[in-house]
């Protein structure tokens, strides 16, 4: 009971100090119901575009769940812009920074990362990528009779575990590109494609968990305590590759039926001409500076590389499409807003972690990861004193916080920052739009068998 109610005396005196944070966490908590509505608004935006109109676009506006955040961070701009004491000056730096509390201790921009994601997506879903990728997971499906069933469990299972070296997002990218074509093209049963790409998320978020520089949660604490290669993957690396595999298994025995009576094609239009290889290492080169730009927070640099990027696209026109935009734009935007709604959070978000002990602390990540960016999570949580300081104590709650926000990562949309480049990729395979409910039904198994994972296996 103390505990709680120093708890309930700190929030009070926050929400006293600064009434603006409670503010900020209802628009938070709108745009969460928001994104969860996403799908119900789409269809009645489906009906209405039938009759052309102003309501029509404003309803397909609403419905796409990329956009939700952004929407709502607009709003949350607005509402700092005039609440008395804050202000123009205030909501710009705000929005230009990140952080709600200018420090001297302020580090770069979180926009980094929206960035990072719009960036790699469209560099990983460029055609020479997407040749090498589906080449290589190809020829291992082929190794295991090149059906689509096992075209359907290679990519499940290796193209996250590509996120540990590629980064989730361009994992997530070419896995879902991967799966629409080789897979969703086969138009399987409604059950087996929401467990399709719950599978995907959860197995993304935790198999970027092998490096420390791959995964935004690890990514965000792994300075701060740390934790280099030798420690990512011993605290995480083998229970992420377990995880993947019993998950995998599971579904694939539960549908296996259905995945057995798939037929189709699942491999790529071999009359095309190759790939010129200068082309592909180019494109592999551009990813690699991503990743060190990112790494060291170099935004400046991170966009010139693109931009030498779609210039090199340009003059070899002959080899590859121009790369789409719209997708990693929209997702780039969606977590940007997520940034900016979520920097306003750590107010009630540190102070219960903060108060929690090991168990608790891994069910409470898991939990707040499926409302919140999972990156979001676990930098919070490095903001608690008594995740930071030296000692085996502190290990084991650092360890519990980050397993909680990896396994949860898979839950919604929203909880991993590669998710809606996922279900950007594979909506056009879900008329209706993805369910929030059925990929958290679908994704709570895999999210278990990660919990348990990371628990035993640590």
């Amino acid at each position: 009971m103390p505990a709680q109610h120093d708890l309930w005396s700190q929030l009070a005196a926050a929400m006293s100090s600064d009434r603006f944070l409670l503010a900020g966490t209802v628009v938070f908590f709108a745009a969460v119901a928001h994104a969860f509505l996403c799908p119900s608004i789409a269809r009645a935006a489906h009906v209405a575009e039938k009759k052309g109109g102003l309501k029509g676009a404003v309803l397909h506006l609403l419905g796409e769940v990329e956009a939700v955040f952004g929407l709502w961070a607009i709003v949350l701009f607005a509402l700092m812009v005039c609440w008395p004491g804050k202000g123009w000056a205030f909501a710009t730096r705000y929005i230009e920074t990140g952080e709600y509390v200018a420090t001297a201790a302020n580090g770069p921009s979180k926009f980094v990362e929206p960035l990072f994601v719009f960036v790699i997506m469209v560099m990983a879903a460029s055609k020479p990528v997407m040749a090498l990728a589906s080449g290589l997971l190809g020829g291992v499906g082929r190794l295991f009779g090149g059906s689509p069933m096992a075209h359907w469990f290679v990519v499940l299972t290796l193209a996250p575990l590509l996120g540990s070296l590629i980064t989730e997002p361009a994992a997530m990218t070419i896995g879902a590109m991967l799966l629409s074509a080789q897979f969703y093209s086969l138009k399987p049963s409604e059950p087996l494609r929401y467990a399709t790409i719950a599978l995907l998320f959860v197995n993304v978020s935790v198999g970027g968990a092998l490096t420390h520089f791959a995964a935004p949660p690890i990514v965000m604490v792994a300075a701060k305590w740390g934790w280099g290669l030798k420690e990512v993957f011993a605290h995480f690396g083998v229970a992420a590759l377990v995880s993947i595999l019993i998950s995998n298994l599971a579904y694939l025995v539960w549908f296996r039926r259905e995945l057995a009576a798939l037929k189709g094609a699942t491999e790529r239009n071999t009359t095309e001409p190759p790939m010129p290889g200068w082309v592909v290492v180019f494109h592999l080169a551009c990813m690699v500076w991503t990743v060190l730009m990112l790494t060291e927070h170099r935004p400046v640099l991170m966009l010139g590389g693109f931009l030498v990027f779609l210039a090199f696209t340009a003059a070899t026109s002959r080899w590859q499409p121009t790369p789409g935009l719209r997708g990693p734009a929209l997702v780039g935007f969606f977590l940007a807003g997520l940034v900016v709604l979520g920097g306003v959070q750590g107010w009630w978000i540190s102070p219960i972690l903060g108060r929690m002990g090991e168990g608790a602390l891994l069910a409470v990540a898991t939990f707040l990861t499926a409302f919140n960016d999972n990156a979001a999570v676990t930098y919070l949580a490095s903001q608690v004193p008594a995740l930071s300081v030296a000692g085996p104590a502190a290990e084991a709650l650092r360890h519990a916080v980050v397993a909680g926000a990896l396994a949860g990562g898979g839950l919604t949309v929203i909880a991993n920052a590669p998710n809606p480049a996922g279900q950007s990729i594979l909506s056009p395979w879900f008329p209706e739009g993805v369910s929030a409910w059925r990929l958290f039904l679908w994704a709570l198994a895999p999210t278990c068998v990660a919990l348990g994972c990371f628990i035993w296996l640590k």
